[in-house]
C-alpha cells in the first residue's frame, strides 16, 4: 500500500525539469483528489476532446487564473497542451510564481491513448 505513495512522492521530489513532458509521473498524479489538470489548448482544440475534469486556461492568461483554481502553491497541477511545447511554456510560468508541484504531460492525443488502457 505505502509503495504507490513512496513512488509518487519520490516522483514529484524529483520532478522533471522545466519543459521536460513526464506523462508517468502526470499520470499517476492526476489520480490524486487533489490535483489540478490545466488544459493550454486554444479553445476550439478543446472543444475537439479534453480530460476529464480539466480546466481549460491557455497560458497567456494562466497568471492572473491560476489562484483561483489552485491557491495553494503546493497544489500538483498537469498541464497539457497538443505536442507539449505550450505546456511547456506553462509550466515555466507557474514554477516562476512558485508553484512546486507543476508536471508538463505533453501532447493531448498520447495522453488521453494512455489514460484509455489504463
Amino acid at each position: 500500500m505505502r509503495t504507490p505513495a513512496l513512488f509518487v512522492l519520490l516522483a514529484l521530489s524529483l520532478g522533471a525539469m522545466a519543459g521536460e513532458i513526464d506523462q508517468t509521473t502526470a499520470l499517476q498524479v492526476m489520480q490524486r483528489p487533489d490535483a489540478v489538470v490545466i488544459d493550454v489548448r486554444t479553445a476550439e482544440e478543446f472543444a475537439e476532446g479534453a480530460l476529464p475534469g480539466a480546466r481549460r486556461i491557455e497560458t497567456p492568461d494562466l497568471a492572473r487564473r491560476i489562484g483561483t483554481i489552485a491557491p495553494d502553491k503546493d497544489t500538483p497541477v498537469v498541464l497539457y497542451c497538443r505536442s507539449g511545447r505550450r505546456s511547456s511554456a506553462a509550466q515555466e510560468v507557474l514554477e516562476d510564481l512558485g508553484y512546486s508541484q507543476v508536471i508538463n504531460a505533453g501532447g493531448y492525443d498520447q495522453l488521453a491513448a494512455l489514460l484509455q488502457r489504463n
